[in-house]
């Protein structure tokens, strides 16, 4: 029987993508794979540590598992990518291409893989920034996201493998705590309100970017990939995102639920990742090819994640 894929299952995307899958799929037809963090996830689900990093492994794996699609998400994200470029390269660029070599080689019907708004360079458009836009990234995270743009469009002309990607905004989710990514403050600063604690944030005050709450994004990341193909104009480059906040907008915005809650902000090398990627993003080639639509508004996103993490 063949089996969905999932590579980076551990984690922050993983988890909740998991989730919604299984609205669809049972336990038994999905992998789960990563090379740590597995033993977080219940062993109702079959798992595998996998270096995506070494061909030949992902090659045994698609083999032996009948693997007809696959979600890639190992990644190293933009913060922890700036502290080690030479890891990110190799995790991002080398990984991403295995993925994509072995699915041609190995017969994979699609394959997805997440972009990211770290694609785009100072230069862009800041505002409603569109699909086709300046992209020189400054970070070695967005410089490998973008060139996987690329090879993803390579390998669908080339070789004909349905390759399929968002440009995913700044994702915030009560479920997983933040890990290395720039917009990962947001999602740190709810859950210390939602502990009546106070909040350092690394970024400034008015550092806007575009967000997204992680079950809008996964549900349009299920809708994407199951779009027929022939709606589809781009492989790996559409724009999604909810709403655009600063950090002291979002500030401001929990204190309707947490009255008094205190931010300082102490910008960091973090800020000026952020000042060079846009501060919202036009998403009408998402939503006039296969139906982008979002839930949540700010308010009931961060309504809901207090909620949840007070539970």
């Amino acid at each position: 029987m063949s089996k969905i894929l999932i590579t980076g299952s551990a984690g922050q995307v993983g988890g909740e993508l998991l989730s919604e899958l299984m609205k669809q799929h049972s336990s038994s037809d999905i992998l789960l794979t990563d090379i740590s963090g597995l033993e977080r996830i219940s062993d109702e689900y079959e798992k595998m540590i996998l270096d995506v990093r070494k061909y030949g492994d992902i090659k045994k794996i698609i083999e032996e598992n009948d693997i007809k699609y696959i979600f890639h998400l190992a990644s190293i994200l933009s913060a922890k990518g700036e502290e080690n470029p030479m890891l990110a390269f190799d995790v991002n660029m080398n990984g991403t291409h295995n993925i994509l070599a072995a699915s041609v080689e190995l017969g994979v019907s699609r394959v997805f893989i997440p972009s990211t708004i770290g694609v785009f360079g100072p230069e862009a458009k800041k505002d409603n920034t569109p699909t086709w836009n300046a992209s020189r990234p400054r970070t070695m995270y967005g410089i490998t996201k973008f060139t996987g743009e690329f090879l993803m469009q390579y390998y669908f002309e080339r070789n004909g493998l349905d390759t399929r990607g968002i440009r995913y905004p700044g994702l915030l989710s009560y479920k997983t705590p933040p890990t290395a990514g720039t917009t990962d403050y947001a999602v740190d600063m709810i859950m210390h309100a939602a502990r009546k604690k106070d909040y350092i944030c690394y970024l400034k005050e008015d550092a806007s970017l575009p967000m997204m709450y992680m079950p809008d994004a996964m549900e349009n990341t299920i809708k994407l990939f199951n779009a027929p193909a022939a709606s589809l104009r781009y492989r790996g480059e559409y724009n999604i995102s909810s709403f655009t906040f600063s950090p002291g907008e979002l500030a401001q915005a929990i204190r309707e639920f947490v009255p008094g809650f205190k931010v300082e902000y102490r910008p960091d090398y973090r800020q000026k990742i952020a000042e060079s990627w846009p501060k919202s993003l036009d998403c009408s080639d998402a939503i006039k090819d296969w139906g982008f639509k979002i839930r949540f508004t700010l308010k009931e996103m961060i309504e809901n994640m207090i909620l949840n993490m007070r539970q």
